[in-house]
């Protein structure tokens, strides 16, 4: 969850330009990390804010702001599990959240804030699981920065182990008729339940290699089709993991693509399941009772609403109604995606995904 020490404005939204605001973005967990070490890395960031501050406004400005980041960073939560810290502090305001999102490291000063800044600084996170079906077994690895990272499921992995018969192949099974489709199945239906698993615990873009009758008859028991990527057609029972690296390369070079394409995909699923709401207007609804998995928004889309509540008039950080909704569902541990303009017009150009069990 997203927690908030204190919250003090008396600003309007176009009052702040000229008073020191500052920005401080980090990594955290320190539930994985020595104190000591998070406590250096905080004081290394007050020290550049300080020299930053004094070389840019004069004392009577910079030291109360200062003064001000000290005592938050102070009062800092040690014993959270969340990912990364973000405070944002100015004479008049200060304000810190614990979020479940990972951020890269970033300083700034004499920038207002908002919130979609928090968006823009998650740290991109290229990796993908791929699902090799080969003639004797189930292979499965995540992929990243030029790694295939094998992965063990607690299923069965073989055709031979959960048939309880005699080694026999994906392949030929399909040729010899003292082999049933049924073992097949339940070959493929084991191979499913586990990439369902994996994908509880690894929800990332899924891509299926198989030979073409394979992928067919995966296709016709599945129920992690609307999860897949891409199936790619071939034999690849022999291959080693730095040749199937290769062959997944030209897949993922364009990983913007990658990334949209499994956000969609998981709309549509969760379409399935009526788990969405789409329209600014329920999806302000459902992100405000707290039904949040994923929100998923056009990067350049706005909407301002002819009535501002009250915590739409406090809040120097939020501009539009999208800004409120983006941090109810932080608040909530939501994740929350950017996307290309135009690539939610289906949606009404926002999307949020509620909880719900892929199997």
């Amino acid at each position: 969850m997203l927690h908030q020490l204190t919250t003090r404005s008396t600003l309007a939204l176009d009052d702040n330009k000229n008073i020191p605001c500052i920005s401080l973005l980090l990594p955290f967990e320190p539930t994985m990390n020595l104190k000591v070490g998070l406590v250096n890395k905080l004081k290394n960031a007050t020290d550049k804010i300080a020299k930053e501050l004094f070389a840019n406004y004069p004392e009577d400005e910079a030291v109360p702001v200062l003064e001000k980041l000290r005592h938050v960073i102070k009062e800092l939560n040690y014993n959270t599990h969340k990912k990364s810290i973000a405070i944002f502090v100015s004479s008049l305001f200060e304000k810190v959240y614990y979020l479940d999102l990972p951020l890269i490291e970033k300083i700034a000063v004499d920038e207002s804030f908002e919130i979609r800044s928090l968006i823009k600084c998650k740290k991109e996170n290229h990796k993908y699981l791929l699902a090799v079906l080969s003639k004797e077994a189930t292979r499965i690895y995540i992929g990243s920065a030029g790694l295939l990272i094998p992965i063990v499921v607690n299923v069965c992995d073989n055709i031979t182990g959960c048939g309880k018969r005699s080694p026999v192949t994906v392949t030929n099974c399909y040729a010899e008729p003292q082999c049933s489709n049924e073992y097949v199945d339940q070959f493929l239906r084991h191979t499913d339940r586990g990439l369902n698993l994996l994908l509880q615990s690894y929800p990332l873009p899924l891509f299926i290699m198989a030979t073409e009758k394979t992928i067919a008859h995966f296709k016709a028991i599945t129920n992690t089709a609307a999860h897949v990527i891409e199936y790619i057609p071939g034999s690849f029972d022999a291959n080693t993991e730095l040749e199937l690296h290769q062959v997944m390369e030209p897949y993922v070079a364009d990983w913007k693509a990658v990334i949209e394409g499994d956000l969609l995909q998981q709309v549509k699923d969760a379409l399935q399941h009526n788990k969405v709401a789409t329209g600014i207007s329920d999806v302000r609804k459902a992100a405000a009772q707290k039904r949040v998995r994923m929100l998923i928004v056009e990067r350049n889309y706005l909407y301002t609403s002819q009535r501002r509540d009250e915590k739409m008039k406090d809040a120097f950080y939020i501009r539009d109604v999208v800004d409120e909704v983006i941090e109810n569902v932080l608040a909530q541990g939501g994740d929350v995606e950017f996307v290309d303009d135009g690539l939610l017009w289906d949606y009404q150009q926002i999307v949020l995904i509620e909880p719900y069990d892929l199997v």
